[in-house]
């Protein structure tokens, strides 16, 4: 702790915001803020102040830039409408377990509460913000800015990685009082149960069929490398769930995707549930009669019913993954490699359904180096990509979760690039999505965040008119009209070209990252056949009946 000094709130929150590590921070100014935004000007040397075009890509920059990087990104808006405009982004980061810290402004501190119509005043934001991360304060007086800031980030480092707020109200950031910059806090680590690892390691031992499951907890403690080592110890397929998509590469021996758990599951008779939730459809994925399960989760309500009883380890992955490894010790499981191929030779032939939008992504894949993140939008190519995307790099697929938040893909991109600006960076969507953000072309072109937007236009919400079709016979409501996507990325100064063949895209992405500026690709495309019943277990739809990994199903 530093010895007091008489600062403004804002100059707290900057300070602290220093002592705290942070080097950007993702904000809309606004009188609210004024004083926070002049003390960022103070700290320019340290901090970059990074201001898109809308607030909603405030918090998707914000959480771009954590979950690619491992670090807190934080996000500032004003009261009121900039709150509101940028809880799609919130959401998304509570859904995915995002690090983000959202800094809100408040009326002044004598008006909260009272409805007297002051400027931005909503009812009960500070009852709105609790439901969408997992702790929340308010400042009262610059005295308190620093001391509640080092206790967000603390919050952010233990436990459960979620995003938390901070309110600070307008005349708190304006007022001086004596502050005392702190000390980044040292989280405990949270350690899991000898007793529970040491059951799970005998089950394991002891297994026929070991299988993991591998959520997105697997992506928020950063656990590939560990995840890797138990796989390959036990010989264990890792079935990666769309969330956790990029736990393991696509080509690591025991990697497989979701589509694959239809042949494993069936027959596995331990299952190793690992940082997710592992619901599907509303309902717990379904595990074989009488397997044994092992819970791996740092929230103990996602290790509870629905879902079958277990041993239940209440831990970050990485650190379960680590004391679990030790107490297998030298264990080796019999080779599963030949099975594990067979089971991606049953996938790609079932892949073969969605060939167009196969050559697509292949073609995207092409065209990017192997360590390039990929940020998929809600749209047809993206849909079926956590099944048919190679990923070839730990972490660098990044999903909207169940929030499924049409439109974030753009600007949650920039926040990555934002945090790796010498990495590759790839957006795709769909028209209907990207009119979502399409503003923040000026962000990338301002700051110079080189992500290349790739952009599906079929001149409809493609996935709603295919599943209105499909109910109803006829689509209503899903039409789009569209600009000129290439004239318009240029008038932003934006390089953009548009790709009328799978070919035509792996040269211009591949231009376009070499020259490592903002730029956007325009591929139209007709309809697509539907994913649906690949993607999601529970989906209308029929598909061969599965190989079966042990040749004889499990009695």
């Amino acid at each position: 702790m530093t010895g007091a000094a008489p600062m403004t709130g804002g100059q707290a929150l900057a300070g602290q915001l220093v002592r705290e590590g942070v080097t950007d921070v993702f904000g809309v100014p606004g009188v609210q803020l004024d004083w926070a935004v002049d003390a960022l000007c103070e700290r320019s040397a340290e901090i970059r102040f990074v201001v898109p075009r809308h607030e909603q890509a405030v918090t998707y920059m914000a959480d771009g830039y954590a979950r690619s990087s491992g670090r807190v990104g934080v996000g500032m808006v004003v009261p009121g409408p900039g709150m509101l405009n940028a809880l799609a982004g919130l959401a998304t980061a509570y859904a995915c377990n995002s690090r983000l810290l959202f800094l809100a402004a408040q009326i002044p501190s004598n008006q909260i509460g009272k409805g007297l119509g002051m400027l931005h005043e909503i009812r009960g934001q500070s009852e709105i913000l609790p439901l969408l991360t997992k702790w929340h304060r308010m400042a009262k007086n610059p005295g308190e800015v620093a001391g509640i800031l080092n206790q967000a980030f603390g919050q952010l480092h233990g436990g459960r990685p979620q995003p938390v707020a901070v309110e600070i109200p307008q005349d708190v950031l304006q007022k001086s009082g004596e502050v005392h910059l702190v000390g980044p806090l040292v989280p405990e680590a949270d350690l899991p149960g000898q007793k529970e690892i040491e059951v799970a390691a005998g089950l394991l031992k002891g297994a026929r069929l070991p299988v993991i499951i591998a959520g997105g907890g697997v992506l928020a403690s950063r656990a590939s490398a560990q995840l890797a080592r138990l796989a390959e110890s036990l010989q264990a397929p890792v079935l990666m769930t769309e969330n956790g998509t990029s736990a393991l590469p696509s080509h690591h021996p025991m990697a497989l995707t979701w589509l694959a758990s239809r042949a494993l599951l069936p027959h596995a008779d331990v299952v190793v549930v690992l940082g997710t939730r592992m619901i599907e459809g509303g309902a717990p994925a379904k595990i074989a009669p009488g397997a044994q399960v092992i819970h791996i989760n740092a929230e103990e309500a996602d290790m509870g019913p629905p879902r079958p009883e277990g041993v239940r380890i209440r831990a970050d992955a990485r650190v379960a993954l680590e004391h679990l490894s030790g107490a297998l010790g030298p264990f080796a499981g019999p080779d599963r490699k030949a099975e594990v191929l067979a089971l991606r030779g049953w996938c790609d032939a079932q892949l073969a359904e969605i060939a167009p939008q196969l050559e697509w992504l292949q073609a995207l894949r092409s065209g990017m180096p192997d360590d390039a993140f990929f940020v998929p939008d809600l749209t047809q190519m993206g849909y079926p990509s956590s099944l048919a995307f190679p990923v070839r790099t730990p972490g660098t697929f990044i999903t909207a979760g169940y929030q499924g938040t049409l439109g974030f893909a753009y600007p949650t991109a920039l926040g990555v690039a934002a945090a790796h600006p010498g990495r590759a960076v790839v957006s795709i969507s769909g028209d209907g999505g990207f009119g979502w953000s399409l503003q923040e072309l000026a962000t990338a072109k301002r700051y110079g965040l080189a992500v290349v937007a790739v952009v599906f236009t079929d001149g409809f919400f493609g996935n709603v008119k295919l599943l209105q079709k499909r109910q109803f016979g006829r689509a209503y409501g899903a039409e789009l009209q569209n600009p000129d996507f290439v004239r318009l990325a240029q008038a932003f100064g934006v390089d953009a070209v548009r790709a009328g063949s799978p070919g035509e895209l792996t040269g211009a992405l591949a231009s376009a990252l070499a020259a490592h500026r903002p730029a956007l690709i325009e591929v139209p495309v007709g309809e697509f056949p539907s994913p649906w019943h690949l993607v999601r277990n529970y989906a209308p739809g029929k598909i061969p009946p599965p190989p079966n990994p042990l040749g004889e199903p499990r009695k």
